[in-house]
């Protein structure tokens, strides 16, 4: 006994590492709670306690398409299908998993003793609605290009050039999420992951292959994709408060 004492504290011991990377196994899941938890917060200030998305030609992602029906606040109409989105999302899930539930919390890392796992039948069934959420998010998009489109084109009253940080914020916001959006894994199977021949649909196996470039780095564009909508509405924010000036470039 005393022997299996000193051999379970010697160097065998010692706390697994993940072997893909050199950073401590905390770090990940504490960046992750941590940008996400203040995020979601953020978010749930701007949804239910704000009712203003607009200020002159720039509208808040969180905002797009503009739907007022009655006293309901307007991002509660729209932002739901992003957020079902990016919750239901794989890299998302895998996040949630290691950060909040540590479940596990980094790769090869012991983690604690759990229920027998029941995959999608049990409490998380409702990941299936990935999908779903993806053909709402992917008709956003393209409001928020419209979006973008406007900003640019509009001066006052009339039509005419517009360029500000607000309208850059919203293009380089709306490419990251398209990029983020369709490098989804439900728009790579509906390019051409149920094909059988690839050489009978040529169109699609070129969509397919944009879509897996995409999606080999979804994880990058879904946090970058995070980050500028964030930014953006806090400039719009800043902007509708007056604590930013209006300063457009033309």
């Amino acid at each position: 006994m005393a022997a299996q004492q000193i051999a379970s504290t010697g160097p065998a011991a010692q706390a697994v590492r993940n072997p893909y990377s050199t950073l401590p196994n905390w770090l990940y899941p504490t960046f992750v709670s941590g940008a996400l938890g203040a995020f979601t917060l953020y978010a749930v200030w701007v949804v239910f306690l704000n009712t203003q998305g607009r200020f002159g030609p720039y509208l808040s992602p969180m905002y797009s398409p503009e739907i007022r029906l009655g006293p309901i606040p307007p991002a509660i109409l729209v932002a739901w299908a992003p957020f079902v989105l990016r919750f239901t999302c794989y890299y998302y899930r895998k996040a949630i998993f290691r950060s909040f539930l540590w479940h596990p919390r980094s790769c090869a890392v012991r983690e604690p003793g759990r229920g027998a796992y029941r995959g999608e039948t049990g409490f998380w069934w409702f990941n299936n609605l990935h999908r779903y959420a993806f053909y709402v998010t992917a008709l956003q998009v393209a409001f928020l290009w419209y979006d973008v489109v406007a900003a640019f084109s509009w001066n006052g009253a009339t039509l005419g050039p517009h360029v500000g940080v607000g309208g850059v914020l919203m293009l380089v916001n709306v490419i990251c999420l398209s990029a983020y959006t369709f490098g989804c894994h439900s728009f790579r199977h509906l390019a051409g992951g149920g094909l059988d021949c690839f050489s009978c649909h040529r169109n699609r196996l070129r969509i397919w292959r944009v879509v897996t470039r995409l999606n080999g780095r979804h994880d990058r564009w879904a946090w970058l994709s995070l980050f500028t909508v964030w930014l953006t509405d806090l400039y719009l924010r800043g902007l509708i408060l007056g604590v930013i000036p209006h300063a457009p470039w033309s």
